[in-house]
């Protein structure tokens, strides 16, 4: 289960651990199950205490991205550990304005 908070429209997501092929679907199912649900304006995932990440959490975070775009809403990115951050860039996911 993902710690999340839902104030003034903005579903924040609170990631831990590892994002890998074994961990991302479930994360998937359970964000957009809630943002379907809650249909928040903006889409927070806070990447504070996530130690490993591999392609998976590209997916994941490009997932949602498209999702919320589809509902009409954004996306944001906070709290990168620079391991993380790595990986994200690589992807070129900075280009779509959501790292915050």
């Amino acid at each position: 289960m993902l710690n999340t908070t839902y104030e003034n429209k903005v579903l924040t997501v609170f990631l831990s651990g590892e994002i890998d092929q074994h961990t991302s679907k479930n994360l998937r199912m359970e964000i957009d199950s809630q943002t379907e649900s809650l249909r928040p304006e903006t889409l927070c995932l806070d990447f504070d205490n996530v130690k490993f990440m591999d392609s998976s959490g590209i997916g994941l975070i490009m997932g949602r991205f498209r999702q919320m775009s589809l509902l009409g809403g954004r996306m944001k990115i906070v709290n990168l550990p620079e391991n993380i951050k790595r990986v994200v860039y690589l992807s070129g996911i900075q280009t779509l304005g959501v790292i915050k």
